[in-house]
């Protein structure tokens, strides 16, 4: 651990090689070499101290950078002492001493309404690629990656089914469909009738469309302009491409859809991941308790 921080982040994706997806690798690796290198670059993994750990906090958040971008900053740096220190011997993590800055964003979503959101698809041209596009967002809560790999072939028409087995990602000016986030995101979601039939429509519209390739052949920079090119247009609240996801979970929340049905949906690990993300937009359920023991007296 007399390493030096450069040399370790080579040693740290060199271990992860194996274990993280290429998009994964790349998006860290940016974060680690334009937030940690430039500080922490020459200094030995042993020799840095909470102090300094707090003095680089402080120079991150003079940047002006989001809350919840500082947290990922934070969370990249936590990883490299995490790891020297559970498979390299290091004694102490640093950063165990000394609060997070930022934070994550779970106890704040950014979504639309479903007034929101019939605004913003009224502003789009029915049966073209965008309007096909925004509604399997909203109506299904599939990742934007996701998205971007469905081929035909992943729709069950039949069965009304759409089968989620893959994403989509752009590297190094390549396209890379690759296995979906985690093993749960291998899924299969129920979706409703409309939206198969606007799925066949679009079909019929691009008749001898391959069903092995990808519907959507665009880049998620796209995918971002367009969504931003039709909320100026409607004047809707500005969002993210990935909070049509949340919006499509606090449709479900409003129609009282429960939080395990939400989980298989979503594609997510476990209920806690659920829970934490979503569980504040749930309606408190303790006056129902209290009538319920009311009534069993």
């Amino acid at each position: 651990m007399k390493m030096e921080m450069n040399s370790f982040i080579q040693v740290y994706f060199e271990d992860k090689k194996n274990e993280l997806k290429e998009n994964s690798i790349r998006n860290k690796q940016h974060m680690m070499n334009k937030h940690i290198v430039w500080y922490f670059g020459t200094r030995k993994m042993n020799e840095i101290t909470p102090a300094d750990i707090i003095q680089w906090q402080n120079t991150i958040q003079e940047k002006g950078y989001s809350k919840t971008y500082e947290r990922m900053i934070q969370n990249q740096l936590n990883a490299l002492f995490n790891h020297a220190q559970k498979i390299y011997n290091l004694k102490e993590n640093p950063c165990k001493k000394v609060k997070k800055m930022g934070k994550s964003d779970a106890n704040k979503l950014e979504f639309w309404t479903k007034a929101e959101y019939d605004s913003f698809i009224a502003g789009i041209e029915p049966e073209s690629e965008d309007y096909l596009i925004f509604e399997i967002l909203f109506w299904t809560g599939i990742r934007e990656g996701e998205l971007l790999a469905l081929s035909l072939s992943d729709f069950d028409m039949s069965g009304n089914l759409l089968h989620i087995n893959k994403t989509y990602n752009r590297i190094r000016k390549r396209d890379v469909i690759d296995t979906p986030k985690t093993e749960n995101s291998v899924r299969t979601i129920d979706i409703p009738n409309f939206l198969k039939e606007e799925v066949q429509e679009y079909a019929k519209k691009h008749y001898g469309f391959p069903e092995n390739q990808r519907l959507f052949p665009i880049v998620a920079r796209t995918l971002q302009k367009r969504l931003k090119k039709y909320e100026a247009l409607t004047g809707v609240k500005p969002i993210r491409v990935h909070d049509i996801r949340h919006s499509h979970v606090a449709y479900l929340i409003y129609q009282g859809v429960e939080p395990l049905i939400i989980k298989e949906r979503l594609g997510h690990k476990d209920i806690q991941m659920t829970l934490n993300t979503y569980g504040h937009l749930y309606p408190s359920q303790q006056k129902k308790v209290a009538e319920m023991l009311d009534n069993k007296r």
